[in-house]
Formats: structure tokens, sequence, C-alpha cells
């Protein structure tokens, strides 16, 4: 029991069931401390944005740059083209399918929340997009320059800001989303919008699938291996990320169960399977960009123009590689671009944190699990430009 509490999406499922609740039992008074504590809240966690964005995105950066061979190069390639790939397809799957889910969108009937009666002010050190360009200049000298120093303050940084997550925006989500669902069922969002939740998480998860249908059909292909060799032996991969929601707790097992594919060199098995389970987030990208789309019809009226979407989606897969690993890493890491891109206000972002945390499990176990189709890949690719073993790292 003690397990399950210390998990991070039990704990924001919880904060999200309980703040309905208080919603539909509250009156205007209660209101205005709840809806307080919803700004203050909010302003601390868009104050760490800028912070998190430069501490993961610019070390991701000297890292890869470091270490720059042939095959880690292709790697990295690979992991950014089938996450702004799977990206583009939900983007595609939004744009047929939200304009006809049951998703209201009008503000009649809907009550008022109370004025906050309490506000802490807290800027941000910069804007979300000066971070985004600061991380990627910053990260891209540090490496032209071959700058040990700076590269290891950055390392540095993020091991700070990734402190800064643990200790204190986790902390404090149960209680930012508890306000937020209290907020939305005080005035009667969340009783019209119950069923569009449901409907968006079952078409996010057959989304998964065909997906990964693509990927290994893609990889069979250019490999001119058998992509159902693969597959078949990812089973227990699979359920371990479900279980777990962590593509790092899940990675010995995956290890064990490319090793028993006889299409994946071992050695590109051993190099590949690690890397990708740190910078190919396939599923929650796409998980994330469809949902982005349906909150955005939901509490603004309107789907996100193409090329806003289109944007999103090609810095989305940056912040991809560099996401933290911590539960929800990817949206975590991406809440710039929520708040700057898409201009969410505290209430889009607090809804697209809970409803990640709904289905993480699932969208890590699609990382996971297309891993062995991006490691097929690069076993066709070494097998077509006869690369030996002890050339692929």
């Amino acid at each position: 029991m003690k397990r399950l509490f210390s998990s991070l999406p039990f704990r924001l499922i919880l904060a999200l069931l309980i703040g309905i609740g208080l919603g539909q039992l509250f009156g205007e008074g209660p209101m205005k401390v709840v809806v307080s504590l919803q700004y203050v809240l909010g302003q601390l966690i868009t104050f760490c944005v800028p912070l998190i964005v430069i501490g993961f995105i610019a070390p991701s950066i000297t890292r890869m740059g470091g270490n720059a061979s042939r095959m880690l190069r292709l790697a990295v390639v690979l992991a950014y083209l089938s996450s702004i790939c799977a990206a583009f397809m939900s983007t595609g799957a939004g744009y047929a399918l939200i304009p006809h889910l049951a998703i209201a969108t009008d503000i009649e009937g809907l009550r008022e929340l109370p004025p906050v009666v309490f506000q802490l002010n807290i800027p941000q050190i910069m804007s979300v997009m000066s971070a985004l360009a600061l991380s990627l200049m910053l990260g891209l000298a540090a490496v032209w320059t071959r700058s040990a120093l700076t590269c290891q303050l950055l390392e540095e940084f993020q091991n700070i800001v990734l402190k800064i997550v643990e200790r204190v925006i986790i902390p404090v989500l149960p209680f930012y989303i508890c306000a937020t669902f209290c907020n939305l069922s005080y005035q009667g969002m969340i009783t019209r919008q119950l069923p569009a939740f449901v409907e968006v998480i079952l078409i996010v998860m057959l989304g998964h699938y065909i997906w990964l249908a693509v990927l290994y059909l893609i990889a069979g292909a250019y490999s001119g291996k058998n992509p159902w060799e693969v597959v078949r032996h990812y089973g227990p991969a699979y359920m371990t990320a479900v279980g777990t929601m962590s593509s790092a707790a899940t990675l010995a097992v995956a290890l064990d169960c490319a090793r028993k594919s006889k299409a994946l060199r071992r050695d590109l098995v051993d190099f590949g399977i690690p890397l990708f389970a740190n910078i190919h987030l396939c599923g929650s990208v796409l998980t994330e960009v469809f949902f982005c789309m349906t909150i955005s019809q939901m509490l603004y009226g309107h789907l996100p123009s193409l090329g806003t979407m289109v944007l999103f989606c090609l810095l989305l897969g940056i912040f991809a590689i560099g996401a933290p690993g911590v539960p929800g890493g990817t949206v975590m890491a991406s809440l710039g671009l929520i708040t700057g891109v898409l201009l969410f206000d505290d209430a889009g972002t607090a809804l697209m944190l809970a409803i990640f945390a709904l289905q993480d499990s699932f969208g890590t176990a699609c990382n996971v699990t297309g891993d062995g189709a991006l490691t097929l890949f690069l076993t066709g690719y070494a097998e077509k430009h006869r690369i030996a073993e002890g050339e692929t790292a």
C-alpha cells in the first residue's frame, strides 16, 4: 500500500478525484481559498519551466556532441524522426477525430469562479522560447569549443534542476491538480467532459499500436529481416513497462527480450536499447499531441492552427530527447511548449498533466517496444554498410 501511495500517477489520479468531489461540495467561501492556492502553485510551476528547459536540453546536446560516432548520430536521428512522425500522425488524427467527439465547448450554465484573494506573482527569469534558444546555443557552442568545464557545469545544473523537479514540482503537483479539478468541478465542466476523456484515452492507445506496426514494418523492410522475430519476444518488456511506468526500470527486461531475437545483432542490442530507452519517446509524444489538441478544443473552444501544431511537434521531438527521467518526464520537460507555443493557461496545464498520468504506463510501454524496431533498423544499417562489432559506439 505504501508503494502504491508513493506512485506519482496514483497520487495525481487521487488528487483529481478528491478535487472533483470537493468541487461539488464547496461553496463560494472555500472556493476563494482553492482559487488562490491554484494561482500561487501555478506561479511556482511556471517559474521553474525555463529552468527545466535549460537544465535538460543543453546537457543533452553536449552529451550527444561529445561522442558523435556514425551509429550514435544515426540513433539520435532515428529517435527524433520516430517521435516527430508519431506526433504528425497524432496531429492528423486530432484534426480528423476531435471535432466529432462529444466535447462540449459552450460555457452556458457554468458557475463563475470567485476572484483570487491572494496573489503571489513569481515572474519567470526569461521566456520559454528564450530559454530554448539559450539551451540550443549554449549546448552547441560548448561542443564546438570542446569546453569540458562548461559541459561539466551543465551536467551539474541538470542535477540541480532534477532535484528541484523531484523535491518541489513533483510534491506540489497533486495539490495543484486537486485545486484545478476542484475549480472545474465547481464550474460544472468535468461532468460534461467525462465521456470525452474515456474516448480520447482509447483513441490514443489504438494510436500506439498503429505506430508500433508502422515502425516495425519500416524497420523490417529496410533490414530485410522479419520484424515478428523481434516483436514476439517483447511481451515481458511491454507488461513490465505498463506496471512500472518507467523506461529505466524496464531496461533490464527489455535487454533480455531483445537479446532473444535472432534478427538483432548482439552488440547493437547492447548499444541501442539503453540509448533508445532515454531518447526514444514516440508513445509519449503521440499521446501528448493528441491530448493537447483535445484540451484546446475542450477549454478554449478550438483546435490549434496547423502552423502552431507543426512547430509544436518539431520542438517536442527535441524536448523528448532531453526529457528528465521522472514520471511523466516528456510532458514535464515540454511544459514550456504547452504554455509558450500552445498558450495554455493554468487550467489547461493542470488538465494536461492529469490526463497524461492516466495513460502514462501505456505510453511508456509503446516507447520501450518501439526501441526494438529502431534497433532492428540499426542492425540493417550496420550490415548494409559493413560496420564491424566495436565500431558502433
